[in-house]
């Protein structure tokens, strides 16, 4: 397989896990009595769960659009390696900024959830995974989704950074390879 099957595959799966976290967070929600009271508990009680569907989604576009370029970039611009290597350099960043933002947002969203599985006496906040379990096992596994759609975009960006640095010289610093 060469290199822009592989990008494409990884592309495509890191976009669909972050397509599911987006889907599961944002779709979870669970109501229950507690004290005669009807409880809805949706992904807006917890800001950062509200952000992490936001990024996800973002994300889950960019690597659509990071495919539909890698399509381009092989099709028709064939092997003119020194015609996009501003797009390469864009591309290698990009990739990076989108990277840690998701994995950032997943981050703050588990730590926002374990707030909500363990409560803080301090100041007051109860626990919500022991009354509403089947909103937090849903949270659990989107956030699973998050992290290994996050290591997938790593391994993009790896690809990314590989199409780059492949168009400069290995003997001179920051020279292109001539053609």
């Amino acid at each position: 397989m060469d290199v822009q099957k592989i990008e494409a595959f990884v592309r495509v799966c890191a976009a669909l896990l972050l397509l599911l976290t987006a889907c599961l967070v944002g779709l979870d929600t669970q109501s229950k009595y507690i004290f005669y009271v009807d409880r809805k508990i949706t992904y807006k009680e917890l800001h950062a769960l509200g952000a992490l569907v936001y990024v996800a989604s973002a994300a889950a576009g960019y690597n659509l659009l990071q495919l539909g370029r890698s399509v381009f970039v092989s099709r028709y611009l064939g092997n003119s390696k020194g015609s996009y290597r501003y797009l390469a350099w864009v591309s290698y960043l990009l990739d990076q900024m989108v990277v840690y933002i998701a994995f950032g947002t997943n981050s703050a969203a588990v730590e926002h959830s374990v707030l909500a599985l363990s409560g803080m006496k301090e100041f007051q906040w109860m626990k919500w995974c022991n009354k509403f379990t089947r909103f937090c096992f849903q949270i659990g596994g989107a956030l699973v989704s998050g992290y290994a759609a996050c290591a997938l975009m790593v391994l993009a960006t790896s690809i990314s950074a590989f199409n780059l640095f492949r168009l400069y010289s290995s003997e001179k610093f920051l020279r292109l390879k001539s053609t």
